[in-house]
């Protein structure tokens, strides 16, 4: 005799919805600035405007991170790749979230390093403080290996008002 055992099979957490625009632009200092520029618009797009904070420190960023993917993962004839993502409030609005930046270059074998072993140069060095800016204006950030040619570098930002709101909330100023 069979008999049919039934499962009830786990339900799914709802997933929130989240704004996305990926881009792939050419490894120069044309497409550096472009991903900026392409950053703020999208933003404000999105219902983030020029100007405010979290625009501002979200172009600061790309413009650090897409400048590392042309300087130190260009691979001649390959692109990199910008990806931004804005979770959305159920009513379909920005709420005080995640920003999350990607930039992603096809060179895995040159890793930036790690937040913990940044260290600020002395003022007479023209270049080498771009990471110790993500890591400033970033509430995280880090590296990832995608596959074999590509590597990924991301930031997550928050409005930085919504975080001193927060820090002020529980007495962290």
């Amino acid at each position: 005799m069979n008999q049919q055992i039934s499962t009830p099979l786990p339900t799914a957490q709802p997933v929130p919805p989240v704004r996305h625009f990926t881009i792939q632009l050419s490894s120069t200092r044309r497409g550096a600035r472009l991903a900026r520029r392409l950053t703020t618009h999208q933003l404000d797009e999105w219902g983030i405007p020029h100007g405010t904070d979290l625009s501002d420190c979200a172009a600061l960023v790309v413009a650090e991170l897409a400048a590392n993917a042309v300087i130190h993962g260009r691979t001649p004839g390959r692109d990199f790749r910008l990806t931004l993502r804005l979770p959305l409030a159920p009513d379909g609005t920005p709420p005080t979230c995640t920003l999350r930046i990607e930039v992603t270059d096809t060179r895995p074998d040159r890793l930036p390093p790690p937040p913990q072993d940044l260290t600020l140069t002395t003022p007479d060095v023209p270049a080498g403080r771009g990471l110790l800016i993500v890591d400033t204006l970033a509430i995280r950030w880090g590296t990832r290996a995608d596959d074999q040619l590509t590597k990924t570098v991301w930031a997550e930002l928050t409005d930085p008002r919504s975080r001193a709101d927060q820090a002020a909330g529980h007495g962290l100023r």
